[in-house]
């Protein structure tokens, strides 16, 4: 391989990608506008003709954001890359701090508020234009800002000690290093899904112990004949930033807790909420969220594997618009080259990640239908596709490449095979 060859390589890949990325946003906006004026069949009951086209307004306005945010994301990687920002700033920093452990954090850092900065002004666009136009934003603006200090300040408290672990890794465990960061990797990911809901997440959010004692001993109920056990089963105020609504199981082992969002609460009737819990609660039971984190896992070492051999070659530093160092070492900048430029080949397997993630969401719907009642599942996701202003109608190519979730029509249709048949 040499370096002009993986630079062509790069440049056809990045065109490939921002290409489809455009085309498939494109197919979305004019496949929900096509449907926007007649609500599908199965949901003509449930949902009027004007929540359905507010769903598709709501739709198109995303998937143009989402578009800008492909072009933008493009021009940037190019900028650091091939235009030359990364080596600009590896010489500024290498000038001022030397080539040793805090360069190549001070590097990494910079990079990531590089990003976040591009990242900014989309995000507020998103919150308090798209949001705020579609009355789910109930974020002020002093909200936002805190928000996002506290996301920066809980990056760099985590993150910059784990990349000083994996930089010293690298330096010292010759060229099986990726091993011992691999296993560090696996050994952080498990202790953050535990920590997560009990120290991360009440930065953000208030968490209370769930107060309805009747939803509650139904609840209970629920997870006595499952055979589920949580530490906790609370709410969460998720109508500080936004009206939408959820629930979810967060954690591990001992730690598990079961979470709804307040907005959730408000909007559901008890079997509905006991029929959306048995659904999350299918993930677990079926062990979705172990077999996730095992493939994250397989995923992960792969990665740093391939990124150990590529990193032993000059051209694949030259080949993306970066210099290496003559005297020093390169394991920052290695790090930061593989991490901006993997999701330009990764895009493609797309596919395969939804898929998996849609067929784990058919298998938890079963679930529920066997623990709790699947017409109630159907009211409530009815509901929460109305609310949230969910697409009924999306691309099916689209959805195969983005959506974690099947296409509400399949998944409705799937449920109420599942119920038992009316009484007559």
């Amino acid at each position: 391989m040499t370096s002009a060859l993986l630079t062509w390589i790069f440049v056809a890949a990045l065109a490939l990608n921002v290409a489809l990325k455009y085309w498939l946003a494109a197919r979305q906006i004019r496949w929900v506008l096509r449907r926007a004026d007649a609500v599908p069949d199965q949901f003509a009951a449930q949902v009027s003709l004007d929540a359905h086209r507010k769903a598709a307004s709501y739709t198109v306005a995303k998937q143009r954001l989402a578009m800008t945010e492909i072009g933008t994301n493009a021009a940037v990687l190019l900028a650091l890359t091939l235009c030359g920002g990364l080596q600009a700033l590896s010489n500024l920093l290498s000038g001022w701090l030397g080539t040793g452990t805090i360069f190549q954090l001070a590097l990494a850092a910079s990079v990531a508020v590089i990003l976040g900065l591009v990242d900014l002004p989309l995000e507020w666009y998103r919150q308090f234009r798209i949001e705020q136009r579609f009355g789910f934003n109930r974020m002020t603006l002093g909200l936002f800002l805190a928000d996002l200090a506290r996301s920066v300040v809980l990056t760099a408290v985590i993150g910059l000690p784990l990349l000083a672990l994996i930089l010293a890794l690298m330096r010292s465990q010759g060229s099986y290093w990726w091993v011992y960061a691999w296993a560090v990797w696996c050994a952080f990911t498990v202790l953050i899904t535990v920590l997560f809901p009990v120290l991360i997440a009440p930065l953000f959010n208030r968490f209370t112990p769930l107060a309805d004692s009747d939803l509650l001993q139904r609840i209970r109920a629920l997870l006595g004949r499952a055979g589920f056990r949580a530490s906790g089963i609370y709410t969460m105020d998720g109508s500080r930033r936004s009206s939408h609504g959820n629930a979810y199981f967060t954690g591990l082992g001992a730690a598990k807790r079961i979470v709804f969002f307040d907005t959730l609460l408000e909007r559901l009737q008890p079997p509905e909420i006991e029929a959306v819990l048995a659904h999350e609660l299918g993930h677990f039971r079926l062990r979705h969220v172990s077999k996730r984190l095992v493939l994250g896992f397989a995923l992960s070492g792969v990665m740093l594997a391939f990124l150990s051999w590529l990193m032993q070659h000059a051209w694949f530093y030259r080949g993306l618009g970066v210099e290496p160092l003559l005297q020093g070492r390169n394991d920052g900048l290695a790090l930061v080259l593989f991490f901006l430029v993997l999701p330009v080949f990764t895009f493609l397997f797309a596919p395969l990640s939804s898929l998996l993630s849609q067929r784990h969401e058919f298998e938890a719907d079963e679930f529920a239908a066997r623990y709790s009642s699947p017409k109630a599942l159907v009211d409530a996701l009815v509901k929460l596709y109305k609310d949230n202003a969910t697409t009924l109608t999306p691309d099916p190519l689209h959805s195969t490449f983005y959506n974690s979730h099947p296409p509400a029509a399949a998944r409705i249709e799937r449920l109420l095979r599942l119920a038992p048949p009316a009484a007559t």
